[in-house]
């Protein structure tokens, strides 16, 4: 990102921010009907576009299979709107408060109503999903909004523009593409909230805009997310689980295990069990037809940069499996061992095949090892004592947990989904995206009859017994 934005994309920004907000207050709120039948009818067009979503994503990436789109991108959307549609009309009646017993018969309650405008800045990595589920809970929510989907995937970016201008008018939903110009001038833009998924320094960058209109902000960024492997674990289990997070769009996922804490007896073990599911979820490799491209030259090259700096610095790299031909930059999946801190890999979250394996000799180690680091976006534990998952989920922090699998939580419709410090700030999924992207307005309502009378001038002797009674 440019300090330089063109006067050009400024003002047409501007321009469409006034019009949703024109919109905004010209109608009003929109009634649980007009949700449900504007999430159902974002379902159906996305039923529609699927096969040219899954070709899109595919050509964008250099590679992806339909089923990992279809599975990873557009059933997580679909279950969402199922989800919001389902819950929608009970989240947006008046939540009832108590008062106290000096204020009644007057009567508190809380109105969620919509915040306005809504911006949302969505990554390459899950260039459709990343982009629906937080427009899913803002149209829930009863917002308008303003899509900035990634550059780096323009064939997604231009069907995404398509598909939601056909189906909501201009004033309602939009989607603006361009590069790092673009970005920043809709950074800089005074929404009423702003979503942004990506990487963490250009998330600092992107709260630094809209601090300059206090626009408040939801940031799901990512980090090192820790796969932590109990002394009784079931390894096997944790290796199939942990293989299927970490390959799954060949690991450009942002809660993708990043790196693996075992126990030293069974390092051995873990590794020949990752490679063996490694080589059946993906029986020819890097070439194999379910296998996920790396999506650009640059940031192939950066894997590629991490695997040799960390030989240099003498790790060792395990791979049973094949390379690509390398038309379609296909990183074959790989086990990286005796890592040190000094290492890049251990230091930038991999967002790609390579996986870390450390050992640990107490569990209490493994957990300060955790802890040492900045707070991750996911963390994974697999284990079968109960105590000692207590004792893992109770000291370590992180965005979100999954026990005994991995991904998991994300897809869990009731959860909240967001990250803790580094990781990101604020949640959405659930009934949390709901609250999110709505403004929740206390309301005390009066009786004509009341005790505040009590508390008022002239002071008296029934003033002294109030205060007394209040103060005890």
């Amino acid at each position: 990102m440019t300090a330089h934005v063109p006067v050009k994309e400024d003002f047409l920004l501007s321009a469409l921010l006034s019009k949703q907000r024109a919109a905004f207050l010209r109608d009003g709120p929109p009634s649980a009907a007009q949700r449900r039948a504007d999430l159902r009818k974002l379902k159906r067009a996305l039923l529609v576009r699927r096969p040219q979503f899954e070709a899109a994503v595919s050509m964008d990436f250099g590679y992806r299979s339909s089923y990992e789109t279809r599975i990873m991108e557009v059933i997580p959307v679909i279950q969402a709107i199922n989800y919001y549609r389902r819950n929608v009309a009970k989240w947006m009646r008046p939540e009832r408060r108590r008062i106290s017993l000096h204020f009644i018969p007057g009567r508190a309650r809380v109105f969620h109503q919509p915040l306005g405008v809504v911006g949302i800045v969505s990554p390459w990595n899950y260039p459709l999903s990343l982009a629906l589920m937080p427009l899913v809970a803002a149209i829930a929510a009863g917002n308008r909004a303003i899509l900035k989907p990634s550059e780096l995937t323009p064939k997604t970016s231009d069907l995404l523009k398509t598909m939601l201008r056909d189906i909501f008018p201009e004033d309602q939903v939009s989607v603006v593409t361009g590069g790092p110009e673009v970005g920043i001038a809709f950074s800089r833009l005074p929404f009423d909230h702003l979503a942004f998924t990506g990487s963490t320094p250009v998330g600092r960058m992107v709260m630094k805009e809209a601090a300059e209109n206090l626009v408040p902000v939801t940031l799901e960024l990512g980090g090192k997310s820790p796969t932590l492997i109990g002394p009784d674990a079931d390894i096997e289990t944790a290796a199939g689980s942990v293989a299927y997070g970490k390959l799954a769009n060949a690991g450009q996922t942002c809660i993708a295990p990043d790196y693996v804490l075992v126990a030293e007896k069974d390092a051995a073990s873990f590794v020949a069990s990752y490679d063996a599911f490694a080589t059946q979820f993906y029986p020819r490799g890097a070439a194999d037809e379910n296998y996920t491209a790396i999506a650009g030259a640059r940031q192939d090259a950066r894997l590629r940069a991490l695997i040799e700096d960390a030989k240099k610095k003498g790790a060792r790299v395990v791979t049973s499996a094949t390379e690509d031909d390398g038309t379609r930059r296909k990183l074959p999946p790989a086990v990286v061992l005796n890592v040190t801190d000094d290492m890049a890999i251990m230091r930038e979250e991999i967002f790609g095949p390579l996986l870390p394996v450390l050992t640990y000799r107490t569990l209490d180690e493994a957990i300060a090892y955790i802890n040492r680091r900045p707070r991750p976006l996911a963390l994974y534990y697999f284990g079968k004592s109960s105590e000692d998952r207590r004792k893992v989920l109770s000291r370590t922090t992180s965005g979100n947990v999954t026990v005994n699998d991995t991904l998991m939580h994300y897809v869990q419709n009731a959860l909240p989904f967001g990250g803790v410090g580094m990781s990101g700030m604020g949640a959405y999924h659930g009934i949390e995206g709901f609250k999110t992207f709505s403004h929740a307005k206390g309301v005390f309502e009066q009786s004509r009859w009341n005790l505040s009378g009590l508390l008022r001038p002239p002071f008296n002797r029934t003033t002294d017994l109030v205060i007394r009674y209040l103060l005890r």
